[in-house]
């Protein structure tokens, strides 16, 4: 599967490099909706909840009402993860909460299972120098991917894996950690971070991973009905 990205920044859609420096903005959230309205789903993230610095409720809300929507950034309690599925949310994006200096957040992990359901939840493994980031990935944890993947698996439906060193830099994607990742879990991973190249796209789903795509599509680099036609599961899997 495809999966579109909008991001969210003072009210408006952008991309970022590395999560830091804007690179654009784009059409509103309204437009980039129905430029996306091919896909069975769409990535919201809210980067100012994500960093602390403030939220796009508003907007979120809209879109969460209008399309098949995974949300996150800034999902640190319960109640906001029960609000976003309220108000239309497909499944929620936990990051941040997902985590303490140890490892896991068992505790917080539990206590959301029980009250939203696994099925509703995608937990962040965000990665940048080999470690696990947080807090709109300005904090870097001591951990891998690779070593808390399987603590996490009873607690979510699946992974939503950002290769940061990569994100927004359009120069392909690590393939050779998604492979890691990919054995080391059978849950759902959707990766993103870099991925810039339908050949890209082709050897994420060889290995049954879905791909998030943001700065290729806004830019222009892939095409958005060329990706639509080539998210259908029988054109995705053929070859030339």
């Amino acid at each position: 599967m495809i999966i579109p990205c909008i991001d969210l920044m003072g009210g408006k859609v952008v991309q970022l490099v590395q999560g830091r420096e804007k690179a654009l903005e784009a059409d509103s959230p309204e437009k980039m909706l129905e430029r996306f309205s091919a896909f069975p789903q769409i990535q919201v993230i809210d980067l100012d909840a994500a960093i602390g610095s403030g939220t796009n409720d508003e907007l979120v809300k809209m879109l969460a009402s209008r399309a098949v929507t995974r949300v996150g950034g800034g999902v640190r309690t319960l109640e906001r993860a029960q609000t976003l599925l309220e108000q239309g949310a497909f499944r929620v994006i936990v990051g941040t909460s997902a985590f303490v200096a140890s490892g896991p957040n068992h505790a917080f992990l539990q206590s959301l299972n029980d009250a939203i359901g696994r099925e509703r939840i995608v937990l962040a493994l965000d990665s940048k120098g080999g470690r696990i980031v947080i807090k709109g990935w300005r904090e870097s944890m001591t951990f891998t991917a690779e070593e808390v993947i399987r603590q996490l698996e009873a607690y979510c439906a699946g992974f939503l894996c950002t290769y940061v060193d990569k994100e927004g830099m359009m120069q392909g994607t690590d393939l050779d950690w998604f492979r890691r990742l990919r054995r080391a879990t059978d849950l759902e991973i959707t990766a993103a971070g870099g991925i810039t190249t339908l050949d890209d796209i082709r050897a994420l789903d060889d290995m049954g991973i879905h791909a998030a795509v943001g700065m290729a599509i806004y830019t222009g680099s892939l095409d958005l009905s060329e990706l639509a036609a080539l998210g259908r599961p029988d054109i995705l899997r053929s070859r030339p």
